[in-house]
């Protein structure tokens, strides 16, 4: 004789089963040899213990048919016998009503749980659509506790709760989406800057006290950024609690109707922050050189703002001596069809049309010139698409009207028509309704979601100024596209780049700020005069020139100018280090140095 059992849901799979361990928490006085598993391992076995295998039920087999029919084959096959304590036991090999008997009770234990999981999904939608929450408040609201509304729980003093916003931790939340949407900053960047101050910005506390770090990380913004409770709605279903909290696909969630609390930041600003994580994947937000990659030397300032026309994917930098380059490479099966093996656009030439494009149609005098022909076209295009949607399922909604009608007319002009004819025009006509709704609710939220209109007056807000974005450090530089929300699309076909921003109500503070200070760094660089840095005469520059051209010829030029940086270069440079000459008054090199002066002095920041 031996005992096997296991304390788990009857409704996992086979595999699934028998490898808990619940039944360590119990002191059960039944002595265990083992789970389904053990039993099923021994029953295979030709020195097994036991002929036959009694359960208390046929359901605490499994609580699924399928799963509970398998075992019992499985069993039979080794010339087990399957017995069930409530069952008669028949030993003569007459089972038909014996089988009859549990198969009847397999269909009812199936029914029973899966009625007692829809009542209780039931349960939890009303439960969210009255407002409720379910389980802990989430970072930035605290619970307001409430008489639960059914009587008998009441008298037992339980309680629901509904959510109000904290007043230390509800603010933090704001500033967080404003640091996402704003400065498109990246979670760990976001959670750096909320640790330099843990007494403006607590961190939140898990659920487990003992598992707190005692600071932000970028999980934990990350679970801020997705977590839609801050737009007013109840929301459950987000996570599947059966398999380790993952996150369930956005048609799984239960919304509220209606806003249930107050809000912390809106809808659209929620929206917003989601897009941010597909425009910047893979994609630093910190300025210069990337300390994480061991071959990187140099940063591109216009890293993550550049994207290929033909594929729609972000543009990388590439250094070609003596240019940089952004380049788009797709892998041959990611190639979109006639999309060439590789793009590439010189940086250079980007960055004089950006800098055109924001010293002309941003901070220049005339940009309202340009705004209204580029708000015509986008405006039109805008309300071309919206309306077209419109029509298309208005025309599939009048499709469906007719061929409803045309099965009516059928089943009118069939005489006596036979039963079969009728179930099929029933269920094709069924199937016409769900189509005819599904298209009247995407018709419904079409109408609900208006084009975005264009608020032209922000450009006003935006002072009028000289920027020369060559003079910005990349802090800076990088700072302003952000706000701006820069995009850059290169067409190869046509060599042209099309430059994008987007100025909204909730970035027009950001905007201000870092565009004050780009105009100020602007004219700052533009009032000093700039440091100059001398080179040696020219003639030392040209023999430089042919060793260089000499050196590219044998490929060791890397070792010979770290050569000439040891030896030749301290020779001539080591009076002028860590000093600034006036090319006018300084005659140190003679005349031959004041001819190439043009040439060879070049400004401190180059």
């Amino acid at each position: 004789m031996a005992h096997f059992y296991d304390i788990e849901s009857g409704r996992k799979d086979l595999s699934a089963r028998g490898l808990g361990r619940g039944h360590e928490r119990f002191a059960i006085p039944v002595p265990r040899d083992g789970g389904i598993q053990d039993l099923l391992a021994e029953a295979a076995r030709p020195d097994r213990r036991f002929n036959a295998v009694i359960c208390e039920s046929i359901d605490r087999i499994a609580r699924r048919t399928y799963i509970g029919t398998q075992i019992e084959n499985r069993l039979e096959q080794l010339g087990v016998l399957l017995l069930c304590a409530d069952e008669p036991i028949i030993l003569n090999g007459k089972r038909a009503s014996q089988i009859l008997t549990r198969r009847v009770k397999q269909g009812v234990a199936e029914w029973y749980v899966l009625e007692l999981l829809e009542k209780s999904w039931g349960g939890f939608e009303a439960h969210t659509e009255q407002g409720y929450n379910v389980g802990k408040p989430c970072y930035g609201y605290a619970a307001d506790k409430i008489p639960h509304p059914v009587p008998a729980r009441r008298a037992e003093g339980r309680t629901k709760h509904r959510l109000v916003p904290d007043p230390v931790c509800g603010p933090v939340v704001t500033h967080i989406f404003a640091l996402r949407v704003v400065e498109r900053l990246a979670y760990r960047e976001i959670a750096e800057r909320l640790n330099r101050d843990l007494d403006r910005y607590p961190p939140p506390t898990p659920v487990d006290p003992d598992r707190a770090l005692g600071r932000w990380t970028g999980s934990s913004i990350r679970e801020v950024l997705i977590n839609p409770k801050y737009t007013g709605y109840m929301v459950w279903n987000r996570r599947a609690t059966k398999k380790g909290g993952s996150c369930n696909p956005p048609e799984l969630w239960v919304w509220s109707s209606q806003p249930a609390h107050e809000p912390l930041v809106t809808r659209e600003t929620f929206l917003a922050a989601q897009k941010v994580a597909a425009q910047k994947e893979r994609s630093r937000s910190a300025a210069g050189v990337n300390s994480a990659h061991p071959q990187a030397v140099r940063s591109y300032p216009l890293r993550s703002y550049v994207f290929c026309a033909a594929c729609r994917r972000r543009m990388f930098g590439k250094t070609r001596i003596p240019y940089s380059y952004y380049a788009c490479v797709p892998a041959y099966g990611h190639r979109p069809e006639g999309h060439p093996p590789a793009i590439y656009v010189r940086e250079d030439r980007l960055m004089d049309g950006v800098s055109d494009f924001f010293a002309r149609r941003i901070f220049g005098s005339a940009r309202w010139h340009y705004l209204d022909h580029a708000l015509a076209d986008g405006t039109n295009r805008a309300m071309d698409e919206y309306q077209a949607k419109a029509d298309a399922l208005r025309r599939a909604i009048a499709d469906i009207d007719s061929r409803r009608a045309r099965l009516v007319r059928t089943l009118e002009t069939t005489d006596d028509p036979i039963g079969d004819l009728v179930q099929d025009i029933h269920a094709r006509a069924a199937r016409l309704a769900e189509e005819r709704a599904a298209k009247h609710r995407e018709l419904g939220d079409l109408q609900q979601v208006q084009p975005v209109r264009s608020v032209p007056e922000l450009l006003d807000v935006i002072p009028v100024g000289t920027a020369d974005l060559a003079l910005l450090p990349e802090v800076v530089l990088r700072r302003l596209f952000d706000a701006f929300r820069l995009e850059i699309h290169f067409d190869k076909p046509t060599n042209t780049a099309t430059c994008r921003v987007t100025i909204t109500g909730d970035t027009l503070q950001a905007i201000r700020q870092v565009t004050a200070t780009a105009l100020q760094r602007v004219e700052e660089g533009a009032a000093e005069e700039l440091p100059i840095c001398a080179v040696p005469p020219a003639r030392y520059g040209a023999n430089l020139r042919r060793l260089y051209l000499r050196l590219l010829g044998i490929g060791w030029w890397s070792r010979a100018v770290s050569t000439w940086s040891r030896g030749a270069r301290s020779d001539h440079l080591s009076p002028l280090r860590g000093r600034t000459l006036d090319p006018v008054d300084d005659n140190r090199f003679g005349a031959a140095a004041g001819r190439d002066r043009r040439r060879c002095f070049l400004p401190a920041h180059a």
